[in-house]
């Protein structure tokens, strides 16, 4: 351990950790901008900079690891004057029209101005680069606001490794692009969304639907239909000062009422309705292999992530067999509500508006794929993230934290705790595996709480393997195989997981892909946090969601069966295939 001194105080430190980490775990402010804990630490802005006894020159403390005998000031006036002359030397390239900025009394710059005190814009001269790119349908960029952190550089060349974007020019002509001049749309970006929450200011974020969505409900022709993602109810009490991982699920229910949707439905019935579609899918591929002798593309990988989806068209697109055939949950429950449910309440199918609350940008783009579209209607007609969702509540005025309890509507709203947890990485195959295996042996799932703990967690990339022992009779041929399961969250993992694939060296029969680390819980739609245990507190939430209900299997859920027994007849029929299912597209890479 080192001995160093922070301001007069003495603290015992590890050597391996920075001086703003050391100060952070002592409650030591030290301002910064452009730091995040173990994404960006490049010492960009020096906003951080403090006087190291001994040393000339101030250090940015988010990149100068301590050593004993350090004695550190924080707050004397070389370095307040310092870090003031830096923040107003970004200040000024950098627009002032905060009160018309999405991200007012929200932006970490506007905030950071606040505690270093600055009052006045002391430099003015020629901007940098004015670009605005809106070509994409998810994400808008408006580079006179980028202060070139470089965070969502880093996001997307580290975390996500795509490498889409990237500083290019120098100087004063630095601006933050994709390649060849490209706009978002041209560029072989999976519209995962992560760069908007990492970005500090308003360069980078969603495009809004907020605008579509109010027309929509006050358009007195239009029945306006909603549909929210499991993730939303674990992050959305953020916006409103709940604690991370609190479960605001009838909240969030009566808040859709108070904003004027006519039906409030959850997208968690949906995603019950994918596992019995993709469950039987791989059950269909285990039995041509181990049962029918025949030929089956192995492993089968999950398809409910739209930016995962997008990446493995651009960069594996020899791949795409390996997909589940299923569309994702919302825009399954988006085909049946303008199909089954127009039918059974005699509304015009061309009458409804369909609104997802999802926690993913890329979901803005889904909806815009032409094969998401059903007798001649979009599945889903508007995307709002949940920060959007939460700025439409404030704005109408609606007291949320003192809303009561709602529910949602039927036949679309009853959901098992298997659908709770799709919101988390691992989630989407434990919900399948609960389903298939209980098929296949007539037994329930035999681990506690029906959790297969070695898939939790927000490592990178998990596996399991499944022994299936004494089957039912139509599956005695089973017995004794044992099934691999793996799950990744974060496209980084899965470029590893279908590099194993390519080089025919996988041994997984089953993978669960989620575009963004952590899964739907972080995604990019998500609140932005600070918290380094963000996801975790998010992925309790939901299990224990899911631990709190009394049914927690997809194949039970009653009102699925029902669906099946009145409309769709059986998984994978050929109503199914209509509605549920899809094909995917081989894309080429930007750079290539």
């Amino acid at each position: 351990m080192a001995n160093i001194t922070i301001n007069n105080k003495v603290i015992e430190a590890s050597p391996d950790k920075t001086i703003l980490q050391v100060a952070k775990e002592n409650n030591i402010l030290i301002p910064h901008l452009c730091y995040l804990e173990g994404v960006h630490e490049i010492g960009a802005c020096r906003l951080c900079v403090v006087e190291v006894e001994g040393v000339k020159n101030l250090m940015a403390s988010c990149i100068t690891k301590v050593q004993d005998g350090m004695n550190i000031k924080t707050n004397t006036q070389r370095v307040r004057n310092a870090r003031k002359v830096m923040y107003e030397l970004i200040l000024s390239n950098h627009p002032k029209n905060c009160l018309s900025c999405e991200r007012n009394n929200n932006c970490e710059l506007q905030a950071l101005g606040g505690i270093i005190g600055v009052e006045e814009d002391r430099f003015a001269g020629e901007m940098s680069k004015d670009i605005v790119d809106i070509s994409s349908a998810a994400i808008e960029r408006d580079m006179s606001k980028c202060i070139l952190c470089r965070r969502c550089e880093t996001m997307c060349n580290d975390i996500q490794k795509i490498g889409i974007l990237n500083t290019q020019e120098r100087g004063f002509k630095s601006v933050i692009n994709p390649g060849q001049g490209l706009m978002l749309d041209e560029a072989s970006c999976t519209f995962c969304g992560q760069c908007t929450k990492v970005c500090p200011v308003g360069a980078l974020k969603e495009k809004s639907s907020i605008e579509n969505v109010w027309d929509a409900l006050n358009d007195g022709e239009k029945v306006v239909i909603v549909e929210t993602a499991p993730a939303i109810r674990a992050a959305l009490g953020e916006e409103f000062g709940l604690p991370p991982g609190t479960s605001v699920t009838g909240k969030m229910a009566s808040a859709l009422r108070e904003l004027g949707f006519d039906y409030v439905f959850d997208t968690n019935f949906a995603a019950d309705l994918t596992i019995m579609e993709e469950g039987y899918e791989f059950l269909g591929r285990i039995k041509d292999v181990f049962i029918n002798g025949k030929d089956a593309t192995f492993p089968m990988i999950t398809s409910c992530s739209p930016g995962w989806i997008k990446y493995i068209e651009h960069y594996y697109p020899d791949q795409l067999d390996n997909l589940s055939s299923c569309k994702s949950p919302h825009m399954m429950l988006g085909a049946l509500t303008k199909s089954f449910f127009a039918d059974r309440t005699g509304i015009d199918p061309e009458s409804i508006y369909v609104v997802s609350i999802m926690p993913c940008t890329a979901k803005k783009y889904e909806i815009t794929r032409p094969e998401m579209v059903n007798n001649g209607l979009n599945n889903v007609d508007a995307v709002l993230t949940t920060r959007e969702f939460a700025r439409m509540i404030k704005d109408a005025g609606v007291d949320f934290l003192n809303l009561e309890d709602g529910t949602f509507d039927s036949p679309m709203g009853v959901s098992s705790g298997a659908a709770d947890i799709f919101g988390n990485t691992g989630g989407v195959m434990e919900a399948a595996v609960r389903t298939v295996y209980e098929l296949i042996t007539g037994r329930e799932l035999p681990f506690e709480n029906l959790h297969i703990k070695p898939i939790m967690g927000v490592e990178k990339i998990k596996t399991a393997s499944l022994l299936i022992e004494n089957p039912v009779e139509e599956w005695k041929a089973l017995d004794g195989v044992e099934v691999n399961i793996a799950v990744t969250s974060g496209l980084d993992g899965a470029g590893q997981l279908l590099e194993e694939i390519k080089q025919g060296k996988s041994k997984y029969h089953f993978i669960e892909i989620m575009a963004c680390p952590g899964g739907c819980i972080n995604g990019g739609g998500q609140p932005r946090s600070d918290d380094p245990e963000i996801r975790e507190k998010r992925i309790s939430c939901l299990y224990t969601e899911d631990e709190m209900k009394t049914l927690r299997k997809s194949h039970e859920n009653k009102d699925i069966l029902k669906l099946y027994e009145d409309f769709l007849e059986k998984p994978l029929g050929h109503h199914s295939h209509e509605l549920l299912h899809t094909t995917y597209t081989k894309r080429k890479r930007s750079r290539d």
